[in-house]
């Protein structure tokens, strides 16, 4: 089985349930974005939503990849930077736990973390203080971090640090390593649009976008962003929602069905298709098989709150990829 090594935001995510969307209008958030705040913001959002029950879990879009990935049996790594805090002990000890391989940097600044608000049709808002996560860059890359994986994992999060993300798919490359970009935000797919086109074009084997980030990126809708895309990479996956996905590899097109789910919370569904999707190219599985365990690991976690899994879905979920490796689908 191929190793992944994932790159990205070390954040805490600090999830909230929210009753009603006017929390968002009140605190001028765009439903479904991601913003950036400082540390003071920050504060003040987690005053204004004091009332809500919080809930705490190592988070950033590679990380929950990462996880994703250990969880289903493939060695994994990942690089990041964390604070000297209890929230960098916590991402930490908890990514331990969940058998990823730590490379991560310390700093004296914060440890980053996200305030992520649920709507109760399942969306997610991110208020995201980077602290010590923005802090990685390129001086902190080595080419000994890269050796022994077969697949380099970004989020598009990191692409507004353009040295590190060229420094390392650079380095990847070096390694003999492919690379894997999950496009992570609309809106910062529509601030870094020329640096990622250059990224893509020039070292990038995998592109994941859902339907907002590939318009973003191509100014297309789904199945022609998907071609648009592969004209640049090795393999593009395109996720639309309820209707599935598209992947698209040489001359070959494949739609995925999506996995009926009860939605509660989209957090990290994209990323934990990411996941699913990687695990089947780490066992050589065909692409209806890939797109096949992604759907289904990314069906389940939108049925909790966060992107993280109890171990008794995670044997549920064991059991299932089993049934669609033995059918083929």
């Amino acid at each position: 089985m191929k190793k992944i090594l994932g790159m990205g935001n070390a954040l805490t995510d600090i999830l909230l349930q929210i009753e009603h969307d006017d929390v968002l209008l009140s605190l001028n958030l765009p439903k479904g974005s991601m913003q950036l705040v400082d540390n003071g913001v920050s504060t003040q959002i987690a005053i204004a939503l004091s009332k809500y029950t919080k809930k705490m879990a190592t988070g950033g879009s590679a990380s929950n990849t990462i996880n994703g990935l250990t969880r289903l049996g493939v060695t994994a790594g990942f690089v990041g930077k964390i604070g000297k805090d209890d929230i960098g002990l916590f991402f930490s000890n908890d990514s331990i736990d969940n058998g990823v391989i730590p490379h991560l940097l310390l700093s004296k600044t914060p440890s980053g973390h996200c305030n992520v608000l649920v709507s109760p049709d399942g969306e997610r808002t991110l208020c995201t203080f980077l602290g010590a996560a923005c802090e990685l860059n390129a001086d902190d890359l080595t080419i000994e971090m890269f050796q022994g994986y077969d697949i380099f994992h970004i989020e598009g999060y990191l692409v507004q640090n353009h040295d590190l993300i060229r420094t390392a798919v650079k380095l990847a490359k070096q390694a003999g390593l492919q690379v894997s970009i999950d496009l992570a935000s609309y809106n910062v797919v529509e601030e870094n649009l020329v640096f990622l086109n250059e990224i893509v074009r020039n070292y990038v084997n995998i592109v994941f976008a859902n339907e907002d980030e590939a318009r973003a990126f191509t100014g297309k809708e789904p199945l022609e962003a998907l071609i648009h895309i592969s004209n640049h990479c090795d393999m593009a996956i395109v996720k639309v929602g309820k209707d599935g996905s598209f992947i698209k590899s040489g001359d070959k097109i494949v739609q995925i069905k999506p996995r009926l789910a009860n939605c509660i919370d989209t957090t990290g569904a994209g990323d934990l298709y990411a996941a699913g999707f990687l695990f089947g190219l780490a066992c050589n599985y065909s692409l209806e098989v890939c797109g096949s365990i992604g759907s289904l690991v990314s069906g389940n976690v939108v049925e909790v709150l966060g992107a993280k899994m109890t171990d008794e879905v995670w044997k549920t979920i064991h059991t299932e990829i089993d049934k669609i490796v033995t059918n083929g689908l």
